[in-house]
């Protein structure tokens, strides 16, 4: 297993710290100014879902969530590699947004409009952009709008046509590419330098020390609870193939967690000429 960063070494492309800068609601503002072009009068930042562990999610998962004066909501994650299904994964993001806002009353006709937005370390769709939108627009006649407020952007670090975009966002996106460790200057560009000014500031916090040991601590558990999931499905698989498992049996191989017994019991699935010697040998 590759050994995690300190603190110290990690830069604005490391989602903790990516996720520790943007709870500065200032800079957050800023940001997402820079993307869409039209000034925003206020940015909250939700900081409970930013930084920690949010149990509703899928994994550990950190992203920046916020939401303007007009509760426009925004999803903002930082992508370093490349995951299968992106566009799906921004299907589930989307989704969550609109259940949470419905479960809290919200009416179908009230929800506000919604951004996602990936910030990727390569480009995702290998046309040399700096920035993909999508919109939901009909097949048939793309004047036609769906209107249903949801907004995707993706933003790569990877971008050729800087003619297209504006220069503070591809000096912004230069910035996350070069992973520097310190503020030399070299970009010559203020929201560039006050990035660069969080994130040795987070460096030298000692409350986020703490919070960045929690959270490779959770990444390790995730790790090996997917471990354990998965052995323990292997277990299931080939007592299958000798017949029947019971509920019992199989409720008691998957709430095992202990990697070294899952291998003895897959050990032993695979020796064993029926389920019941299974339970046999499990038992010895």
């Amino acid at each position: 297993m590759a050994k995690r960063k300190k603190l110290q070494e990690l830069t604005i492309k490391d989602n903790f710290m990516f996720g520790a800068v943007m709870v500065n609601e200032d800079l957050c503002k800023e940001l997402l100014e820079l993307i869409f072009g039209f000034s925003i009068e206020k940015v909250t930042v939700d900081k409970e879902k930013s930084i920690v562990y949010h149990p509703e999610y899928k994994g550990v998962r950190l992203d920046i969530t916020a939401a303007d004066e007009n509760r426009t909501h925004y999803n903002i994650e930082m992508q370093v590699r490349r995951k299968k299904s992106l566009g799906r994964r921004n299907r589930y993001y989307h989704s969550q947004i609109d259940v949470e806002l419905l479960l809290s009353g919200l009416e179908y006709e009230d929800l506000p409009d919604s951004y996602v937005i990936f910030i990727c370390d390569f480009d995702p769709f290998g046309r040399g952009k700096y920035q993909y939108t999508f919109e939901p627009s009909c097949k048939e006649d793309t004047t036609v709008d769906l209107d249903d407020g949801n907004h995707t952007v993706f933003l790569s670090t990877k971008g050729k046509n800087e003619s297209e975009v504006p220069v503070r966002l591809v000096n912004f996106l230069k910035y996350v590419e070069s992973g520097c460790y310190k503020s030399t200057g070299y970009f010559q560009d203020d929201f560039v330098n006050r990035l660069q000014k969080a994130v040795e500031n987070v460096i030298k916090n000692r409350e986020m020390e703490g919070r960045y040991m929690l959270f490779k601590e959770m990444l390790d558990e995730e790790k090996a609870e997917g471990r354990a999931e998965g052995k323990a499905e292997a277990v299931i698989d080939l007592l299958s193939d000798l017949g029947m498992v019971p509920d019992e049996l199989r409720e008691k191989i998957l709430e095992e967690k202990n990697l070294n017994i899952l291998r003895a019991y897959l050990k032993k699935a695979a020796a064993a000429k029926s389920v019941e010697e299974f339970e046999t040998l499990i038992k010895e």
